[in-house]
């Protein structure tokens, strides 16, 4: 197996006393200990345990990228993967005690790589003996005690999840994902962990899990009419007090939303997308809240609740198994009942440990068997095309981005209300190193075009708010005066704006001025040789990112969604490609935009 064991056993031996040390911030070991009571001369009862815990994990189980065929690196030099994820959670249940760990999960699990693709499309688990998925078998392998839902895990649509549901030996929690009839919990709402301390009674540590209302947007075709996603805060504020009169002395949530109170889908739904902050601040009774969605890094954050000023810990183990998140409790017995004396966070980094053999042997059939898939040939080009000029020029690569999702969505709407409208696509260059090769194009270049997991939606826009979108878009580029020499390394990315969020737009023909100011650059949009009208009607493909908000794009999101699609971009073009055969940059590749000041190319 292709596996790169880089510095294995210095590295394994290092991790050792390096999570050993970063346990060392506990107040006192894992486990029990007496100290001395209130001044009643008997000593305190006291117990320390560690709540284990990551998110978005998105398919990763090797530090593998299928879409380059190598091992998993970036500019941080993160590594990822549940194999990873194994060793550490290991090496914390040894020093803290097995009896004394848990280990959850916040969400986004069995989407995101190809991997976790091929068995939910290509070998799907659903079939009759069908596949284990892998994400199960290995998270059953490592042992985890929960895992709340993310939105991603609706994205192959409910039979794919139950299946999977099915397959876990450990439960799936949903507290606010409510069958759209009865409106009761469609999963189990929480699970009650039993802790066994010295001290006669165990602890009961109760997890409630609470997944993202966006659902309900981004899976609207999976989901509509099955299922509805009531907000986190009003959820928690029913579900936390039924649990402390259960009889819980902890209360985790974990939570697939981020912390920043922030939604990215606008007012499409009265809930809070990043919530997890929020529900710590209203709802009294939770301890500590592991954090999903928003991919960050987040080793201990602090909220205090509104009406009980008590402190409640935070942490986000940024995604894909980079990351193990520590909640590190220590509790004391009062009046009859466990009560935390102090809780903590932080995080472990998965590249200072090796991965897991037992992991790594386990499926390792499986990741053969999807680095061949990803390496089949789908087709050939007759030239090559690449994205390295595309933050600058209009280039064939990002033409075949917007042709496959044009011609998607224009088939989809076929014989209906709006077949008639022209259709524009929006794309943008997420990889300045990304290319189709000439001759045999296989399954990871086409794949390397897109890597994120973002799905196809068609959206209502008029001539005025495209133009408004394109204007926003224009922001991207520093302000250049004529005249002088353009250096194409400080042209970019102006206010930090990420390439990822420059959209271009095909279908119409327009120069951006980059010697004007932001806001009036964008000059001679037109549509088949004529100005394009204010009142004029396109039908506009656009990915669920942009659709939801993302880039803080105007009136997209308030747009009239007429169509949307589950399947990745990516797979989209994968399709498209293997269906014709062969690639030729004549069919779609045309000059729509151009960078332009006072009316000369700059290019």
């Amino acid at each position: 197996m292709p596996l790169n064991r880089r510095t294995f056993l210095g590295r394994s031996a290092a991790a050792g006393a390096g999570v050993a040390l970063a346990g060392g911030a506990v107040a006192g070991p894992a486990g029990a200990e007496e100290a001395k009571g209130h001044g009643h001369g008997r000593p305190a009862k006291r117990y320390s345990f560690t709540v284990m815990g990551t998110t978005d994990l998105h398919g990763n189980v090797f530090n593998w990228d299928y879409f380059t065929d190598r091992e998993f690196d970036d500019k941080a030099h993160n590594d990822v993967g549940l194999a990873k994820i194994s060793t550490l959670v290991e090496q914390i249940r040894e020093e803290r005690g097995r009896r004394n760990t848990l280990l959850i999960d916040a969400g986004d699990t069995i989407q995101g790589t190809q991997l976790s693709y091929y068995y939910a499309k290509v070998d799907p688990i659903t079939a009759r003996r069908g596949p284990v998925h892998p994400m199960a078998q290995a998270m059953n392998r490592i042992g985890y005690d929960a895992a709340a839902l993310g939105n991603h895990e609706f994205n192959y649509g409910i039979p794919v999840l139950r299946k999977f549901e099915e397959q876990c030996d450990f439960p799936l929690l949903g507290a606010n994902a409510l069958d759209a009839k009865t409106l009761r919990p469609a999963f189990a709402p929480y699970v009650i962990k039993r802790l066994r301390t010295p001290h006669g009674r165990d602890v009961r540590v109760a997890v409630l899990g609470l997944t993202n209302p966006g659902i309900a947007i981004w899976d609207k075709a999976n989901v509509g009419g099955k299922m509805v996603f009531p907000g986190l805060e009003e959820q928690a504020a029913k579900w936390v007090p039924k649990l402390r009169s259960m009889g819980a002395d902890v209360v985790i949530v974990s939570a697939h939303s981020g912390s920043s109170g922030t939604s990215s889908y606008g007012d499409q739904l009265p809930y809070v997308e990043n919530a997890a902050g929020l529900v710590a601040e209203q709802v009294p009774g939770i301890d500590a809240i592991l954090v999903g969605h928003a991919h960050s890094e987040i080793a201990e954050y602090f909220v205090t609740n509104r009406e009980t000023g008590k402190r409640v810990v935070l942490s986000e183990p940024l995604k894909w198994g980079q990351r193990l998140t520590l909640f590190d409790f220590d509790l004391v017995w009062e009046k009859g009942c466990w009560a935390v004396e102090r809780v903590g966070a932080e995080v472990l980094n998965s590249n200072t440990v090796a991965e897991d053999p037992r992991i790594t042997s386990l499926l390792g059939d499986e990741h053969t068997k999807v680095v061949a898939y990803v390496n089949q040939v789908i087709g050939t080009s007759v030239a090559a095309m690449s994205t390295a000029d595309a933050p600058w020029k209009d280039e064939p690569v990002i033409d075949l981005i917007n042709r496959v999702q044009a011609d998607t969505v224009r088939e989809a709407l076929a014989g209906g209300a709006y077949a008639a409208l022209p259709v524009l696509s929006q794309a943008a260059c997420f990889s300045r190193t990304a290319g189709i090769p000439a001759g045999e194009v296989t399954i990871k270049d086409a794949a390397g075009l897109y890597p994120f997991e973002n799905t196809l939606e068609a959206r209502l826009l008029t001539g005025a708010q495209l133009k408004d979108y394109l204007e926003y878009s224009a922001r991207y580029y520093v302000g250049t005066a004529s005249g002088g020499p353009v250096d194409t390394s400080k042209l970019t990315n102006a206010d930090g704006i990420p390439d990822y969020n420059y959209d271009v737009v095909s279908g119409v023909s327009y120069d951006i001025d980059i010697a004007r100011p932001v806001g009036s650059r964008i000059v001679g949009l037109s549509f088949e040789g004529k100005p394009v009208d204010p009142a004029a009607e396109f039908v506009f493909a656009v990915n669920n990112y942009r659709a939801g908000g993302g880039g803080n794009f105007p009136h997209v999101p308030g747009a009239r969604q007429l169509w949307a699609n589950s399947d990745e971009i990516r797979n989209t073009i994968i399709g498209w490609v293997r269906a014709r055969g062969s690639v030729d940059p004549a069919e779609f590749a045309s000059v729509d935009w151009r960078l332009t000041r006072e009316g000369v190319p700059v290019f």
